[in-house]
């Protein structure tokens, strides 16, 4: 017992590879705290009648506590319906393409042989997403100006009549997906990829002796071997189901007026709101997205660990 007791105490002694561990993840640990855990002290705007009045705590003390009377209005409003299903419809959209369109881009690419052409297509691919929305929305109006916008001046050269491209709504849901996915294709394909790349090539070596092709390698060996990376990003999209792209939807479409009903999101309702001053609307809105968010995150990662306990997140 005495043995016993003494291996205990060793293993429990802080070593040198804690210290080094430690030092390792206290950047990380300090940008949390100050980024994530500290801003949530102001929750307690969501519940006041936020003003201004002096500094920031000083505000926040002297502001009346008006309880739930933010969030009444927040759902009382009639704008909230068509927010919310803009917010959902267009990320449950989003959560389809971008496991189906990635994975297959990933699984081509993963067939060539010539690995130069490989890397030129995810360098081409992936380049769209460090762009910022601000340069991308000037190239698309580059494109769908009424004025001097390309494809208004290849209709002219046609004989045909210019377009007000920013006062037609219905073109815009397909629209704003295209665009949704050819900046953020490249950088969802890369995570595939580098997951087919890890897979042991003793897989395809034992099913092209047992007569598979490349077809059936990729169904019976390549995409069971992707399924956890794949259900993993699947929980991860569904946790921001409440949350949509900012830049996408009010500056793409340039808060354009004509395409309110097929643009308008939580996303810039809350920076409306703050435009406005209306500071504590705002952050009812910014609290009840964490909370549905967070809901919807372990909703589907109990569903997932039902259907297969390996591959939940949590």
């Amino acid at each position: 017992m005495a043995a016993k007791d003494v291996t205990k105490k060793k293993k429990r002694r802080w070593t040198r590879d804690d210290t080094e561990l430690t030092v390792l993840a206290l950047p990380t640990t300090i940008w949390y705290f100050l980024f994530a855990f500290m801003p949530m002290f102001g929750i307690i705007i969501a519940f006041k009648d936020y003003k201004i009045k002096g500094g920031f705590l000083q505000s926040i003390i002297q502001s009346d506590w008006i309880g739930f009377q933010n969030f009444k209005f927040l759902f009382s409003a009639g704008d909230i319906w068509i927010i919310l299903r803009n917010t959902i419809l267009y990320n449950i959209a989003f959560i389809i393409l971008n496991i189906v369109v990635p994975v297959t881009m990933a699984l081509l690419i993963g067939q060539l042989h010539n690995k130069k052409m490989a890397k030129v297509y995810q360098t081409a691919m992936f380049m769209p997403y460090f762009l910022s929305w601000v340069v991308v929305t000037a190239l698309v109006w580059a494109f769908l100006s009424f004025d001097k916008g390309l494809l208004n001046s290849l209709l002219e050269s046609m004989g045909k009549d210019p377009h007000q491209w920013y006062m037609e709504p219905k073109l815009w849901p397909p629209f704003l997906i295209f665009m949704y996915m050819w900046k953020n294709l490249g950088y969802s394909m890369v995570v595939y990829l580098a997951t087919i790349t890890g897979i042991d090539k003793t897989y395809y070596e034992a099913a092209g002796i047992d007569g598979a092709t490349v077809w059936q390698q990729m169904r019976y060996v390549t995409l069971p071997l992707m399924k956890t990376v794949i259900i993993m990003m699947f929980i991860m999209a569904v946790g921001r189901i409440f949350y949509s792209d900012f830049g996408l939807f009010y500056q793409v479409p340039r808060d354009s007026n004509s395409l309110y009903n097929v643009s308008y999101t939580l996303d810039v309702f809350v920076f409306k709101q703050l435009k406005s001053s209306t500071t504590g609307m705002a952050s009812a809105a910014a609290f009840v997205q964490s909370v549905a968010g967070c809901i919807t995150i372990l909703t589907a990662n109990a569903i997932v660990r039902k259907v297969d306990r390996e591959s939940a997140m949590i």
